[in-house]
């Protein structure tokens, strides 16, 4: 399903629920996009599925027109091949299982579903439903090829107990025509031990008559020592007693269709290029284990969840070749690590799952995968290039509390990014305070989504003041969100959520327009030089119609490019130099003037800052933090006003708290400065009344 678009049918009558499952499905990745279509009615949503082109539906139980499992039949008849979900707020095992008797693929309680679990639900049942259509054409081929070949037929007098065999059906075994007698024996004599008992059943229950035909499918020794796969048709005739004194029937050789369906089977169960297990596979094997481990107290299973550290790199400079190569050589070591009864898969891409069975505690899976590590260690030589990789490895055990394997799994994933997080090339284990961090981050995502629609985002202003006139110059544009039940949210809390889910593009654009909209009204109240100082993030910064947003936003608010002042940190201006080099002298050509944020915490030169056509130099608050009882922290920062002065740079301190603070950078020449000293971040009105008030500092010696 990579890079397809899915179509989702929600046959849902509640719509606050309808919107939150909007709102799950609407973020879209490289491989996979939602597309969502609501019916409030079962038969709003029949009619929809009757056009056609729908790939999977979630389907709510409790509807304004239908409810309980007619809901799923009547589904289910509409559009048999659609895979089915069933999204209900019922917490119900009985209805589940009979929900899935109906047609449903899978069933998930509202309130207990987060993002990754719907979107994994959906992907699983689109899954399923094209491996069993997969396999219904398969034996459909197989039966339209068996009709065309000559069947072996028998005859079996059940009065003289014996058989006749017909020469195909002794061919069909490789023998001539007197090489099998006439005995029952004969045939069972020939039948794999493992199908003899069952044949021997399902003829004794259509004698009896429990059966309306014979019909089995068995192993026959052929003369050259194989196995050979056969299907075997049979009916009883019967005297006017219903008594059976005759049996016939037919042999057909079916081991090509069965090797075709196993080899289909197999392909539909494990990976292509490595031929490990593939997720479907694994999950089956790991709802086995946790069935076992909720029957057992003493049982313990766990998932580790393998992502290759750096594999992106590897592929963008070898080459996508290379990149399948050391998949396939990793799987192999992968599968060197393994012990008896455990189970290691490939979900896709470069991530790995191991299944330890029947383990005795944590320390055996921390071992396992310090193995794996190890075994990494080595590097991988392909085609004469010495590859090293490691791996990021989380951990989840099966305690109680799991009654999906999805749930475990996601949980081992949760922790492979927390390893990931702490430096990669390591392993951590999941403990409930990731999951609930997690739901934590989804909720304040959805709720960041809905900021926009109800506008609770503020903007506060703090001001920049002249340290040699004592007065504002400038004004800080800080973004603000209001939460209705939690109130002000930190900026370091939802500016990188943002950032993430691209929210940040809107925000950004809402901030610019009205900062800029606000320090116009106070430039035609009296403050004609005051500045506006606005932050741009990564995403931001390279956003294609940048140049184009700002024009717009200067044109729209009438305010003079020059009192704009775009901020970026040093960071982001080194992450691509050509980049940030054209791009600021685009912006530079307009007017607007350039500021470096967090100076002196990236990695920057003087031959690059003397490439770029900035303005002004922002020091971190890190560094005047203790500018006052630290000599590093008092010598750098005295060091990075000297350097930006020689080169005719404006120098700003962030973060300015005292008295002493204060007088510090007065007395190395600092141009301006940012901090409570002066004032917090303020409302626009609370600005005002600064700006009315004159200056905010008293003058010190310069």
């Amino acid at each position: 399903m990579n890079g397809e678009r899915i179509r989702v049918l929600l046959i849902e009558g509640n719509r606050d629920d309808a919107r939150l499952i909007q709102e799950m499905l609407a973020i879209s990745s490289v491989s996979l996009t939602f597309e969502l279509e609501r019916a409030d009615r079962l038969s709003a949503g029949l009619e929809q599925l009757a056009a056609g082109g729908i790939d999977a539906i979630l389907l709510d139980l409790s509807l304004p027109d239908s409810r309980g499992l007619e809901t799923v039949v009547q589904t289910h008849a509409q559009a048999p091949g659609v895979p089915i979900v069933v999204l209900t707020g019922l917490d119900d095992e009985n209805l589940a299982v009979r929900a899935m008797q109906k047609g449903a693929h899978d069933y998930l309680v509202k309130g207990q579903v987060d993002r990754n679990l719907l979107v994994r639900a959906i992907r699983y049942s689109i899954e399923r439903a094209q491996t069993q259509e997969a396999l219904q054409e398969s034996e459909e081929r197989y039966a339209l090829a068996v009709r065309g070949t000559h069947e072996g037929l028998w005859d079996w007098n059940l009065k003289t107990n014996e058989v006749h065999f017909s020469p195909r059906w002794k061919f069909m075994l490789g023998c001539e025509e007197n090489e099998i007698g006439n005995s029952p024996d004969e045939w069972f004599s020939r039948l794999h031990p493992e199908d003899l008992e069952r044949l021997k059943k399902e003829i004794e229950a259509h004698l009896a008559g429990l059966t309306s035909h014979f019909e089995n499918e068995h192993r026959v020794l052929h003369k050259d020592g194989t196995y050979r796969w056969m299907l075997s048709r049979g009916l009883a005739v019967r005297n006017a007693a219903g008594n059976a004194y005759r049996m016939a029937g037919s042999q057909t050789d079916i081991t090509v269709r069965r090797a075709a369906e196993e080899q289909l089977l197999h392909d539909a169960l494990h990976d292509a290029l490595t031929g490990l297990p593939n997720r479907a596979l694994f999950i089956d094997r790991l709802g086995l284990l946790i069935g076992r481990a909720k029957r057992r107290q003493d049982y313990l299973c766990a998932v580790l969840f393998l992502d290759l550290d750096r594999f992106k790199v590897i592929n963008d400079s070898l080459g996508h070749m290379f990149g399948d190569q050391l998949l396939i050589a990793i799987a192999r070591r992968l599968e060197a690590c393994l012990r008896p009864g455990d189970t290691v898969a490939r979900l896709g891409g470069d991530e790995f799952t191991m299944l330890l069975d029947n383990i005795k505690d944590v320390s055996e899976a921390t071992r396992v995968a310090d193995r794996i590590q190890n075994e990494l260690a080595t590097p991988f030589n392909l085609n004469g290039h010495e590859v090293f990789t490691t791996a990021s490895i989380g951990i989840a055990l099966s305690v109680p509390g799991y009654d999906w394997p999805e749930d475990l799994l996601r949980d081992a994933d949760m922790a492979m990014y927390r390893a990931k997080a702490l430096g990669k090339a390591r392993h951590a284990l999941f403990d409930r305070g990731m999951h609930a961090r997690a739901v934590a981050l989804l909720q304040l995502e959805a709720d960041l989504r809905r900021a926009f629609e109800r506008q609770e985002f503020r903007i506060h202003y703090q001001p920049i003041v002249s340290l040699l006139s004592s007065q504002i110059t400038g004004v800080e544009a800080l973004a603000r969100w209001h939460h209705p039940q939690r109130g002000l949210v930190c900026p370091a809390e939802f500016i990188p959520l943002a950032e993430e889910t691209g929210l940040i593009i809107t925000l950004g654009e809402w901030l610019l327009r009205t900062a800029c909209a606000q320090n116009k009204a106070w430039q035609a109240a009296g403050h004609s030089q005051l500045r506006v100082m606005v932050n741009f993030s990564a995403r931001q910064f390279q956003h294609r119609n940048l140049l184009d947003l700002i024009q717009r936003v200067l044109g729209e608010t009438g305010m003079a490019a020059h009192t704009l002042e775009l901020e970026i940190t040093e960071t982001l201006a080194m992450k691509d130099i050509d980049f940030s080099l054209t791009t600021l002298n685009e912006l530079s050509a307009m007017g607007i003037q350039i500021s470096i944020d967090d100076f002196g915490t990236g990695y920057s030169s003087l031959g690059s800052l003397k490439r770029f056509p900035i303005t002004t130099l922002k020091i971190d608050q890190s560094f005047i933090r203790d500018i006052t009882n630290d000599a590093d922290d008092a010598a750098l920062t005295t060091a990075i006003i000297a350097m930006a002065h020689s080169l005719a740079l404006k120098v700003i301190a962030e973060g300015v708290e005292t008295e002493e603070q204060l007088a510090f950078l007065r007395s190395q020449k600092c141009d301006e400065i940012l901090g409570y000293v002066i004032s917090r971040p303020v409302p626009a009105e609370a600005f005002t009344k600064l700006l009315e008030g004159g200056g905010c500092l008293s003058p010190g010696a310069t």
